[in-house]
């Protein structure tokens, strides 16, 4: 009774969130209340410390949907820590730290999962923390499926998403780091009342699974005494100029826009917005504001072509240097995760390719990894959401409940 209770909600919940995204329903998101805002700007200097020490906290709304005046089913903490980036420099993250009200019965400590979330936008209105605030979280789906199993939640909002700074999507390292330490976060936080020790997780799907992806295989060398039971990846961005010429041109192509400053942010010295003529400049100062369902909206089907100062697509500079090595960095499969590993993928995903995706976890298993990968039936990137989000709930649920992982490599 009490699986079949949480596949219905899943379905339920997860279907809504999906046609949400797709029909723009969303277009409000964001719209967090004003008082938060200086909680954002981190200290200078930041304090001495550890990555995943607590910089600073507070006791913050939370809302799945507040249209239907449902009580919040988890006390939530907003959170600033200590990460770094992707030169292992010290750096502000902030977050949410969500633990259930109600108790949990299951084998040993109360799990805690690291939350990836999927691409939110670029705006400082867009961290998942604050929109989570007011409702407007579009993954609140999946953060609810989670909470009913009695998990204690740690959703990242990135480097540089809600705090200053353009933020760095889809790179590697920072986003690994800042999805580890948010459960280290989670873990010191006494006011959330999480166990400082325990089985956790990580989990994301779109940028949340590449996110999680990256997380899985820092693990072992960044984050070694966390008790990771495994990492869940859905539609993983694994090599990006694989997704760069798939959104090129395409109805998600302003995300083309978000990975351009990413890289700029992340890698300065490579000046990325220099190649850009006036019309990419003024893109690029559109979507720095944006967030994902405005950028859906405002510039589908552009070109990035039309952007560049000498009328050549974003993706031919990525075969040459020194962006061809940055994006080589970048690329995930490359290092074994030695925790079990989920990776899932629609073939006929029309915004991350499928076949990168696949490959990723094939290098894995190359690699000894333990993989269990699942080519998903449902069509479209954002279609999928529904039938990765059930596969993923008891893909945890065996993890948490310590069931062997059985991985399925060499046969995809």
């Amino acid at each position: 009774m009490r699986r079949t209770a949480h596949r219905a909600t899943a379905l339920s919940v997860t279907t809504a969130v999906t046609a949400a995204v797709l029909t723009g329903a969303l277009a409000g998101a964001g719209a967090a209340t004003a008082e938060s805002g200086s909680f954002y700007q981190p200290p200078s200097p930041l304090p001495d410390g550890q990555p995943g020490d607590v910089i600073r906290h507070e006791e913050m709304p939370f809302h799945l949907d507040p249209a239907q005046g449902v009580e919040s089913p988890a006390d939530a903490h907003r959170i600033m820590y200590l990460s770094t980036d992707v030169d292992g420099d010290p750096m502000a993250v902030t977050g949410t730290v969500l633990t259930p009200r109600d108790p949990w019965f299951g084998i040993g400590p109360r799990p805690v999962v690291g939350l990836a979330p999927g691409t939110q936008g670029m705006g400082d209105e867009c961290a998942p923390s604050r929109r989570m605030e007011d409702g407007t979280e579009y993954e609140s789906a999946f953060v609810s499926g989670l909470l009913e199993r009695g998990y204690g939640v740690a959703v990242t909002d990135y480097q540089n998403l809600g705090t200053p700074g353009d933020h760095t999507y889809v790179i590697r390292e920072p986003q690994a780091h800042a999805v580890l330490d948010v459960i280290r976060a989670a873990q010191g936080l006494s006011e959330a009342g999480l166990p400082g020790s325990g089985p956790v997780a990580t989990a994301g799907y779109s940028q949340g699974g590449g996110a999680s992806a990256a997380a899985a295989e820092r693990a072992p060398d960044y984050a070694p005494e966390l008790d990771l039971r495994g990492s869940y990846a859905g539609a993983p961005p694994a090599e990006l100029s694989s997704v760069a010429e798939s959104l090129d041109g395409g109805h998600a192509a302003g995300l083309l826009g978000y990975a351009v400053l990413g890289f700029n942010s992340a890698y300065p010295e490579l000046d990325i917005e220099s190649l850009l003529n006036e019309e990419g400049r003024r893109l690029a100062d559109e979507v720095r504001q944006e967030c994902v369902e405005e950028t859906f909206t405002k510039h589908a089907f552009t070109r990035s072509e039309d952007l560049t100062a000498d009328g050549r697509p974003i993706t031919a500079y990525l075969d040459e240097e020194p962006y061809r090595s940055r994006v080589a960095e970048n690329r995930l499969g490359r290092t074994a995760p030695e925790a079990p590993t989920l990776v899932l993928h629609s073939r006929v995903d029309d915004i991350v390719p499928y076949e990168q995706g696949r490959q990723m976890a094939r290098d894995w298993c190359e690699q000894g990894a333990n993989v269990r990968f699942k080519t998903l039936t449902s069509p479209t990137h954002a279609g999928a959401v529904p039938e990765a989000s059930i596969t993923a709930f008891n893909w945890l649920e065996a993890r948490f409940s310590s069931f062997p992982h059985l991985g399925n490599c060499g046969t995809f």
